[in-house]
């Protein structure tokens, strides 16, 4: 008897997934390292001013390696000017990229799962909408990067309330609902964004605003870094510890509940570790959409959709996806083009065929 036949499908899908690929994920996640190592280093490298790969390879050994391996080696190879390019402008800056990166691809997953939609995101649903309100209002009120941070989480979580009060059923709401609440709630904050650009000084606090909603990592900075590796961290070590619950939820509430899982208590568990990653990676770099609507995707070809593998995956398919897009933002042109453009190019597409694939299949009927 096949045993999978009798259960339900995103359980049967699941184990035939791990059945076929479970003999070479170890290559999978040796492979996504290595890659993402690799993309690092080119990021480092590339640039206005670009730099050898050896001096970039010999300034990371440095730190790792006593001084008396790196003489044999021959020594400092790299100038002062190196020196700084790489420790002081670009390394914060990737790394920063990374973090981010893999904190909003985790989310999106998250979401994804807890919801049974495919086509959800904090863009989608207005998470970064409301986190980019708070973070304008905090630089029209306030300069400090905690006030930003603050009201960066305040304003995504008062854009998940309205988008779950909007939705909220006694019945399973369906994706377009879900959606269409997503982009009345984005509208919204929206227009307070605008509010508050009009209410700005146009000769200060103006233009600092645009150009942080427009997405940059310019001012990327080790304190930067360090001021959301805290809440990053702990919000993507909700998701990580919730990730078998979110496999649960995926199933639907009806058989969440009998397996007694505490649906409602645990959605708002995963949407609150959401916005804290989200409204952390505003706070920094602005309103950086469409990360986590595609990267789950890409993820979950190709580790299915248990989400025990799809988080970690995904989270190392964003940094490798947003350290690109930097790189690509930074390198491109004689001037910086903003995050938002390049990701709005990638995603609007990808999220336009997700649409017509979903239709297709029926999901926007439940």
């Amino acid at each position: 008897m096949n045993v999978s036949a009798t259960l339900p499908y995103p359980v049967s899908r699941m184990m035939r997934l791990r059945q076929r690929v479970g003999k070479w994920r170890p290559t999978r996640w040796l492979a996504l390292g290595v890659l993402l190592a690799l993309v690092m280093l080119t990021a480092l490298c590339v640039g206005r001013y670009t730099l050898p790969a050896s001096h970039v390879s010999a300034m990371i050994l440095s730190h790792v390696m006593p001084s008396d391996w790196m003489d044999l080696m021959g020594g400092k190879t790299w100038t002062a000017a190196e020196w700084r390019v790489v420790h002081s402008v670009r390394a914060p800056r990737i790394l920063l990229a990374a973090l981010i990166g893999a904190g909003l691809a985790m989310s999106g997953a998250a979401l994804q799962g807890a919801f049974r939609n495919p086509l959800v995101g904090p863009q989608i649903l207005g998470i970064s909408s409301g986190a980019a309100f708070g973070g304008c209002l905090a630089i029209l009120m306030f300069t400090s990067l905690a006030a930003i941070l603050g009201f960066a989480f305040i304003g995504g979580a008062l854009a998940i309330i309205a988008v779950y009060a909007l939705t909220w059923t006694r019945q399973r709401s369906t994706t377009l609902i879900l959606i269409l609440a997503g982009i009345i709630t984005g509208a919204f904050f929206g227009a307070m964004i605008s509010l508050v650009t009009y209410m700005a000084d146009p000769d200060d606090t103006l233009p600092a605003i645009v150009f942080w909603l427009m997405g940059s990592f310019a001012t990327a900075s080790y304190f930067k870094l360090v001021a959301i590796l805290a809440p990053m961290l702990f919000g993507m070590a909700i998701l990580m510890a919730q990730r078998f619950c979110i496999n649960v939820l995926s199933l639907g509430d009806e058989h969440a509940a009998a397996l007694g899982l505490r649906v409602e208590r645990q959605r708002w568990l995963l949407l609150t570790a959401v916005t804290l990653i989200v409204s952390s990676g505003v706070a920094v770099s602005g309103a950086v959409g469409w990360v986590g609507l595609v990267i789950p995707h890409a993820a979950r070809m190709i580790f299915g959709p248990d989400h025990r593998t799809l988080l970690p995956a995904s989270a190392f398919i964003g940094a490798i996806y947003l350290v690109i897009i930097d790189t690509i933002a930074r390198s491109a042109t004689a001037a910086e083009m903003p995050l938002s453009v390049i990701t709005a190019l990638i995603g609007a597409p990808v999220f336009a065929w997700l649409l017509r694939r979903a239709h297709d299949k029926g999901w926007s009927h439940g």
